[in-house]
């Protein structure tokens, strides 16, 4: 057995102090700490309880919201101003493993669970460049229908699991954190990292930084988004594909529009190239079509996820069919 300590952190300025030590870890609801600790891929010395955090979801002076980081998964998806304003976020949430966890998971413990694979959980018999920088990544011959097709590097090819920060790209939603160097805000799309030659950075938090809230700023097309998953079991499974959107129409010309894929990359995958295609275009089953290729066409799937490309192109041109109104 291995000796852990254990603090809870009265105030947030309590905190950045204590991730000082070596080995120090933050601890909301602990279901992805404690698991890999279990597994024997966390050790932590010493593990410091931030649920004194704000757990709060108010209403922005501009019409988004402000959610604190304490705030659990579960509450965030009943929320009656997430439920009527962001359906593609409560959806999300919904999503994503068992009501247990999202009873228990907290929202920056959501946006900071590891990036991972079968093989990163193989303490004992696997090669995982995350888990042990240099050591190489079984998976790139191994068994992986669940990995990356865009993103990944010769260093890591896992996807990241959540379902609710997928969302969040998709609202453009940015993250609020403190630490020694002052409060400052991130956006989504530069807080988690690809892999490049450093899998094991997986975030652009700075020594001692801690997350405070998530800001989901006000968007007039999130009433007109949703999520959908498609995994190989109806619970607790991460996903082959996800895709959030939502999208504003002008009569049959697509006003505005936004797109995140989830189970495609180490990040979530904010897809650009087929927001700028389609943004100011008809909508239309074939323009929606072309975008999810265009989007996917510099995908590079694996021996085992090549399914992935089209699986991808095809979940796309359905749901953005269905916030249209269009037939198919």
């Amino acid at each position: 057995m291995i000796p852990v300590g254990y603090v809870r952190a009265s105030s947030l300025g309590a905190i950045p102090p204590m991730l000082a030590g070596d080995g120090h870890r933050l601890l909301g609801g602990g279901t992805n700490l404690v698991d890999l600790m279990r597994k024997g891929v966390e050790r932590p010395s010493l593990l410091i309880d931030v649920t004194a955090l704000p757990a709060t979801i108010e209403e922005a002076a501009d019409g988004g919201l402000v959610i604190g980081a304490a705030a659990r998964n579960s509450a965030v998806a009943a929320h009656p101003l997430v439920r009527v304003r962001y359906p593609i976020l409560s959806r999300a949430i919904l999503s994503g493993a068992s009501a247990q966890i999202r009873n228990m998971a907290t929202v920056a413990g959501n946006l900071m669970q590891r990036t991972r694979c079968v093989y990163f959980n193989d303490v004992a018999g696997s090669r995982c460049n995350k888990r042990a920088p240099g050591s190489g990544c079984d998976a790139i011959g191994g068994f992986n229908r669940y990995h990356a097709i865009l993103g990944a590097s010769s260093a890591c090819i896992a996807t990241h699991p959540s379902d609710m920060c997928v969302a969040l790209a998709a609202l453009d939603a940015r993250i609020r954190v403190d630490g020694p160097g002052g409060a400052r805000t991130i956006p989504i799309g530069e807080f988690h990292r690809l892999p490049g030659d450093t899998p094991e950075i997986e975030t652009a938090l700075a020594p001692g930084e801690v997350i405070v809230a998530v800001e989901v700023p006000a968007s007039p097309f999130a009433g007109r988004s949703t999520y959908r998953k498609v995994r190989d079991r109806a619970s607790f499974a991460f996903a082959l594909v996800s895709v959030a959107a939502g999208l504003t129409l002008d009569k049959e010309r697509i006003a505005d529009i936004r797109i995140a894929f989830g189970g495609v990359a180490p990040k979530p995958w904010r897809a650009l190239q087929a927001e700028a295609l389609l943004r100011g275009g008809p909508a239309t089953s074939a323009a929606f079509e072309a975008a999810a290729a265009a989007e996917l066409a510099h995908a590079e799937p694996l021996a085992g996820n090549a399914f992935k490309r089209e699986l991808a192109k095809r979940s796309l041109s359905a749901i953005l069919a269905e916030l249209a109104g269009v037939s198919r």
